[in-house]
Order: structure tokens, then C-alpha cells, then sequence
């Protein structure tokens, strides 16, 4: 089996740290994430994950990779269900990339189709929606500078950034020859302007996930409760409300905006039993929660079109750009219904 890590030079430094002795077993490469590569393995009677870069890595993953074990580090005591962190690698030199090894999660993911007993029980199904919107609002309600992030994002103006933001993300699309333009997001503009509009004159900033949906958490065996949240590597300080949006742009709801699959889906809940779970756990404002929601469609919408951009110009499935692009349009659709 293809690992993507040097064993040796991992056992050997893992020796370097006081994490057991003897060679590395039981190695098992898991699913999940983004191209990041994940390996289980167990050596010297105790199980480990590492996470490291792909092989061929991105311009940013080794940075990315200590961000998120400083992160995960700056967890370590909060009520935020999370991979507990054992070490972290900064030293590039020993797998080729920046790593970290966490403990591993003793649960599963949702998507797809749900394990026994949550298949037969839509009370356990409306648990586990509730159980996602209480990840999130445990992470909004830590104490960011005191948990040693002062300098983990850019809060200041972190609302007013975002419309340029993203419309230069698709402004930049016109580099893939071939692509129609932002024409082909019809709603586009006019969402564009409604956000700059209605946005929010304050916020309350805080650690965000960055991707929270229900294909980054697992859950429990034995219950709705999460087990973990996983795939840090969008995490920052910005307005963790965005996190509820975001939840609420994926949450499905029929009209092909999500494409989150999870079956059979009988008891979860609403979205606005999602927002009302939130506003029972946190002190937030939640009276421009539309806004959010709004936004996450606008953000997600935009970056799913790169994709189609990217198969117009050849360099990606056409297959795909075409489905991502639906979305896209979807999205921008349902934004423009929230308007209203």
C-alpha cells in the first residue's frame, strides 16, 4: 500500500518525542478531507492519525498544516468536539512537509447512507441535526485571545471584505478561455449588491470553522451526539455566524442547491430549527441571520463555478463543471429568494 509518508523517518522522530518505541503497524489510509492524505496506524500498543500535505503540495499546505494543529491545540479544554491533538511537525524535513498526529475519532460520517441505529430512528436523525448546530456554537463561544489565536485571522473589517472578496474570485475567472462569463450566474449581481446593502454595522468576533457542513463532522456509534469536527483547514478568526450560514446554504432542502447526501433523511430538522437551536446556545445577534445565510450562498455559488470555469477552459470534467455550475445557479437562485 502506497502510504505517502516515510514510516521510518516518522518512528524515528515520533522516538525523538517520547511517542513509543518499535515499528509502525497496522497502517490504514483513510478517506476524507481534501487531497490531504490521512493515516491511521498503531505502534507501540496505542493507535495515532497523521495528517500531512498531499505529495505534490499546494504553495500554502505546510502552512496550512500548522495552522490547523495550532488550532486544535488551542481547543485542548473548550466543550468543542474535536480530534485531540498529540503532536505537531513543523520541521519539513522529516516526511517533506509540515504534519501532526492526532488521536482518532471513534465515529463515522453521515453522508451517504446512515449506519444503524440512526437509519431507523428519526429521532436520533433530528438529534444529530441539532448536535451539528451545538458544534458550532461552542466554537463561537471561546474565548479567542485568551485560547492564544490573537493573531490566527483578520477580524477587523472582516464583513466589509467579503462582497470584493468574492467578486474578484469571479471577476479572475475570465483567465479559463471558453467560460461564458458571470453572466451565467444571473442572480450574481444583484445578491452581490443586496449584501452590501444589509450588512450587518457590528459583529462579535470568534473562531470559524470555515467549511461547516455535514460532510466535515462524524458522529457518534451509539447516538446523535457529534463524535468530532474534522477538516480544520479553513479555520480563523472571523464572524462564526458565517459558520451558520454556511450550515444553512448546505442544509438540503430540495431545491439542488445542497449536495449533501445523507439517507434516508426523515427526522432532521428544519433550517429554522437549526437557527433556533444556535440562538438557544449562544449570546449572538442573530436578527440579520438571512444576511448569513445570503452570504454563504454567494461565497459557495462563486467558488463552485470555478470548477465549471476551469472545465470550460479544458483543465477540469466537463461532467463535473456542469454539475458544480448547477449548483452554482441554484445557489444564486435561492439568495435571490432570501432578498425578497
Amino acid at each position: 500500500m502506497e502510504t505517502g509518508a516515510d514510516l521510518e523517518s516518522l518512528a524515528a522522530w515520533m522516538t525523538a518525542q517520547d511517542l513509543g518505541s518499535g515499528p509502525i503497524e497496522q497502517v490504514v489510509r483513510l478517506a476524507g478531507g481534501t487531497q490531504n492524505i490521512l493515516l491511521r496506524f498503531r505502534r507501540d500498543g496505542r493507535d495515532y492519525v497523521l495528517r500531512r500535505p498531499p505529495a505534490h503540495p499546494r504553495a500554502n499546505s505546510n502552512e496550512t498544516m500548522r495552522r490547523e494543529a495550532r488550532l486544535l491545540r488551542a481547543l485542548a479544554g473548550s466543550d468543542v468536539p474535536y480530534p485531540a491533538l498529540i503532536a505537531g511537525c513543523d520541521d519539513e524535513t522529516v516526511l517533506g512537509a509540515a504534519f501532526y498526529l492526532m488521536e482518532p475519532v471513534d465515529g463515522f460520517n453521515p453522508v451517504g447512507a446512515l449506519p444503524e441505529p440512526h437509519a431507523s430512528s428519526a429521532e436520533i436523525q433530528h438529534g444529530m441535526g441539532l448536535a451539528l448546530v451545538d458544534g458550532i456554537a461552542a466554537l463561537g463561544r471561546i474565548d479567542w485571545r485568551a485560547a492564544g489565536l490573537e493573531d490566527f485571522g483578520k477580524p477587523d473589517n472582516f464583513l466589509g471584505r467579503q462582497v470584493t472578496r468574492w467578486r474578484s474570485q469571479l471577476a479572475s475567472y475570465a483567465d479559463f478561455a471558453g467560460w461564458p462569463g458571470p453572466q451565467s450566474l444571473p442572480a450574481v449581481d444583484r445578491v452581490g449588491d443586496w449584501l452590501e446593502r444589509h450588512r450587518p454595522a457590528a459583529f462579535a468576533p470568534g473562531i470559524m470553522h470555515g467549511d461547516y457542513h455535514l460532510a466535515n463532522v462524524m458522529f457518534r456509534h451509539d447516538g446523535p451526539e457529534l463524535a468530532a469536527i474534522v477538516d480544520w483547514e479553513l479555520a480563523t478568526i472571523g464572524d462564526p455566524l458565517l459558520d451558520l450560514g454556511w450550515l444553512l446554504a448546505t442544509w438540503p432542502d430540495g431545491d439542488g442547491a445542497s449536495a449533501v447526501s445523507v439517507t434516508p433523511w426523515i427526522g432532521f430538522p428544519k433550517a429554522d430549527e437549526l437557527v433556533a437551536r444556535y440562538r438557544a446556545g449562544s449570546d449572538r445577534d442573530l436578527s440579520a441571520v438571512g444576511w448569513y445565510h445570503v452570504l454563504a450562498c454567494f461565497k459557495l455559488g462563486i467558488l463552485l463555478e470555478g470548477t465549471h470555469a476551469r472545465a470550460c477552459a479544458g483543465q477540469a470534467s466537463r461532467d463535473v463543471g456542469d454539475r458544480l455550475h448547477g449548483r452554482a445557479v441554484a445557489l444564486l437562485e435561492r439568495a435571490g429568494r432570501l432578498t425578497r
